[in-house]
């Protein structure tokens, strides 16, 4: 039996991120991902305007009359939401935390797929696979792949994002989209991104904090990383500090960057306390353009 509790945090997260598909992003999620391919339909006499590359020979010399060949748009794509669960996501100083995102995030591409007839699958990963929950279609399908983004327990703290990509490179056996939300603090993981990218549509999006790149001015600060374990005492009064602070998370971030950039990947770039609305349209809009 699921508690009465969890069964209503995920009916909220349901109201709210269906009505933001349907008046956000109707059909944006369709323009952006219109599918694998193409796939035969049917032969029909030629008609003026036809493309002439389309007409079937083997049929033409065998009637004395041009037929062409149709095509029609394969529709149904397989959508895996590949979630990082360690501990680096418990932590946010703007009205929530990066988990409590991420779930939010993370029902509003699963309702906008099934809305459009694609499976939905869950892969959540620390320095292990946590859980993974096979695609399926239909909206009972997202409430359980919701209910684990809320109050999956998971074993590990740490993130190791190459064991997550090599773990969806073997059980998917079909090109999918593939959404990996992380904060990305993770060891290099380039070769299996880079494997992945020629496989799958690969959607990295970045879920971050502001004070995980700039620190407030309030003297001692006891700084913890709740991955390691590893904490530090450090004085925020010296403004020398914080700007260090702030061009060393600059250039991780920049490094995170640029490498998506050079495989010629699009991130989705979100924040705690801030409407994901806007980088999720963005990112629709330059998927449709692109196509």
């Amino acid at each position: 039996m699921i508690p009465t509790e969890i069964l209503k945090k995920v009916r909220r997260i349901q109201i709210v991120t269906t009505a933001l598909v349907n008046d956000v992003f109707a059909g944006q999620y369709h323009s952006a991902f219109k599918g694998r391919g193409i796939e035969f339909e049917e032969v029909r006499e030629y008609q003026p305007g036809d493309d002439v590359r389309t007409i079937d020979w083997n049929v033409t010399a065998r009637t004395g009359r041009p037929f062409v060949k149709n095509y029609r748009e394969e529709r149904e794509l397989t959508v895996v939401l590949l979630v990082d669960v360690s501990a680096s996501q418990d932590f946010g100083t703007r009205e929530q935390l990066k988990s409590e995102l991420v779930a939010e995030l993370g029902a509003t591409l699963a309702f906008s797929a099934i809305q459009n007839n694609d499976k939905v699958g869950l892969i959540l990963f620390t320095d292990r696979i946590e859980r993974f929950v096979p695609a399926r279609k239909g909206t009972r399908h997202v409430l359980r792949v919701v209910r684990e983004l809320l109050y999956h327990q998971p074993a590990g703290r740490r993130t190791d994002i190459e064991t997550a990509l090599e773990y969806l490179d073997r059980v998917l056996n079909r090109r999918a989209v593939v959404f990996l939300i992380s904060d990305f603090q993770s060891p290099d993981f380039s070769r299996a991104l880079r494997i992945v990218r020629h496989r799958h549509d690969l959607i990295p999006v970045l879920v971050r904090d502001e004070r995980e790149s700039r620190l407030p001015h309030v003297r001692y600060v006891e700084l913890f990383d709740p991955e390691s374990g590893e904490q530090l005492l450090v004085d925020t009064s010296s403004r020398a500090f914080r700007e260090r602070f702030s061009t060393m998370a600059a250039a991780e971030r920049e490094t995170l960057l640029a490498g998506f950039r050079k495989l010629g990947i699009d991130v989705i770039d979100v924040a705690t306390g801030e409407a994901f609305v806007e980088p999720l349209r963005k990112f629709f809009h330059k998927r449709e353009a692109r196509r």
